[in-house]
């Protein structure tokens, strides 16, 4: 089998898809922070190596030998991460990989950028990968970055042959969540007789179904393509009713009007910027918390042969996971 490179092989997505590569016989090597924490992988036999992806020196090192890369490594908080760091880590650290990979002539880099570097639709016309990139004015230091880290890879497709295939992964849910990442989500839904939930909605996805697509596209993915990796389009009111019947939680709902959550998205970055203390809910997360932030996978059905799992499996299966490792 081929020998396979992950970075960030630590976290909610590299965690999951080590453990399936591992699973389907391939040969896996992790890449990941000499500080980082191992939880999430430490019962999988594969090989690690410790190295920083902004360190030129520890990428070509870390993709020698390797047939295939994944590279699924980045900042993706919102909230007190300065621009320059989004930049290093997912657009120049991006770059030092793309570099690696045509230098040692990999057969496939997967590259895993974001949904949210495509421009978003509606219920009835949800974005698909024709669609231009349109969140610049969410002022977002992580999509920024990953667009223009998604441009550099297609850019080298087409300059110097890389061998590169972009995943855009919605927002995955599913179990093996250590740090937690998008679990956050259920875990604010969770323990509460008042819930307070914003206006918007986004694509829910399976973390076992993005596992798959990035997995289908190592065989049958096209070079130099985008493949939204898109499950199933839910308001926050209809994705925390639906948590609320996993858990046999009864609670009061209340939306939190758009232009409230962003009032004070406004006053909580106004008061970061003044007084360089980090909050949760800045400008930038308002706006996207109050946006229809609606995608469709049909590509990815039609040409990596996915079949999306029903995302109450996905909600049931993070649920279960949490309350068996005592998160509430």
């Amino acid at each position: 089998m081929k020998k396979v490179l992950i970075t960030g092989a630590n976290g909610f997505l590299g965690a999951n898809l080590t453990r399936e590569l591992y699973r389907l016989g391939y040969e896996v090597k992790a890449m990941i922070r000499p500080t980082a924490n191992l939880k999430g992988i430490s019962d999988i036999p594969c090989e690690v190596f410790f190295g920083n992806i902004d360190n030129k020196e520890d990428v070509i090192l870390a993709v020698a030998g390797c047939d295939v890369v994944i590279h699924a490594a980045c900042i993706t908080a919102q909230w007190d991460t300065t621009f320059e760091e989004y930049e290093r880590i997912n657009f120049t650290a991006t770059k030092n990989i793309a570099e690696a990979c045509i230098a040692n002539k990999v057969e496939r880099f997967i590259y895993v950028s974001t949904a949210n570097t495509i421009g978003p639709g509606t219920r009835n016309n949800p974005g698909s990968e024709l669609n231009g990139f349109t969140l610049f004015n969410a002022n977002s230091g992580y999509i920024n970055t990953k667009y223009l880290a998604q441009q550099y890879v297609l850019e080298q497709v087409m300059a110097r042959g890389l061998r590169g295939i972009v995943v855009n992964p919605t927002f995955m849910i599913g179990p093996c969540d250590t740090k937690p990442s998008s679990g956050e989500l259920i875990l604010y839904g969770m323990k509460k007789k008042i819930l307070f939930y914003p206006p918007g909605g986004k694509n829910f996805v399976h973390i076992q179904d993005v596992c798959k697509g990035i997995l289908n596209a190592i065989e049958k993915g096209k070079i130099g393509e985008c493949y939204l990796l898109a499950g199933h389009n839910l308001s926050y009111r209809e994705f925390f009713t639906m948590l609320n019947t996993i858990s046999g939680e009864r609670k009061v709902m209340i939306r939190i009007p758009a232009f409230a959550l962003k009032l004070a998205g406004i006053a909580g970055s106004l008061f970061q910027r003044l007084t360089h203390i980090p909050g949760k809910l800045t400008y930038s997360a308002a706006y996207l918390l109050s946006l229809d932030n609606y995608y469709s996978g049909k590509k990815s059905e039609r040409e990596l042969m996915l079949r999306y799992t029903p995302i109450e499996d996905a909600i049931s299966g993070a649920h279960s996971w949490f309350k068996e490792n005592n998160y509430f």
